[in-house]
């Protein structure tokens, strides 16, 4: 009797679909920019001002989940297709020994006026020359703006950076 060695092993169906555990978290970094270049920054209640971003949900895109945190935090409308992503960057949040990946995406496309959609987290946005950034960024979002504009004054702290060079957009189910 022979064995079929391409044959599914039932345990590889169970690994196929059991997600590990986790150590990483995924989220999108949006520099927004308006008709002058300036960026949309948001200043957080702790005095530290950032870019709009968030976590990548189970089943959406980058693009998808940049055009959605986009919307939720500053009443911004964009099309997925809008979001360009140009880079991908990877550090740790010490406190919990999580690695952080953090796509860094551009919109140019938007339509609406900045509003503070969550009260909570941020006390206003505004439009800011990439010349003249703040000194108080949130670490995160000086990395995106790294990515975007490497040779931006902005704060540094350790991370890993990868530059994405896309064809085309890859089919979505």
């Amino acid at each position: 009797m022979t064995t079929d060695r391409y044959a599914p092993d039932p345990a590889a169906a169970s690994r196929n679909t059991r997600p590990p555990v986790p150590s990483a978290a995924l989220g999108a970094g949006i520099v927004v920019l308006d008709g002058r270049g300036r960026v949309l920054l948001g200043l957080d209640r702790s005095g530290v001002w950032e870019l709009p971003g968030g976590g990548v949900e189970p089943g959406e895109s980058i693009e998808e989940a940049a055009a959605r945190e986009l919307a939720e935090e500053t009443t911004l409308v964009t099309d997925p297709g809008s979001v360009e992503v140009v880079g991908l960057l990877l550090d740790t949040v010490t406190s919990s020994e999580l690695t952080r990946m953090t796509a860094a995406t551009v919109v140019r496309a938007f339509s609406g006026t900045p509003a503070v959609a969550e009260p909570e987290k941020i006390e206003r946005w505004e439009w800011t020359s990439p010349e003249e950034l703040p000194t108080a960024l949130f670490l995160p979002s000086a990395q995106v703006l790294r990515a975007w504009r490497p040779e931006l004054a902005v704060p540094e702290a350790p991370f890993h950076r990868y530059a994405l060079r896309r064809a085309g957009r890859a089919a979505r189910g």
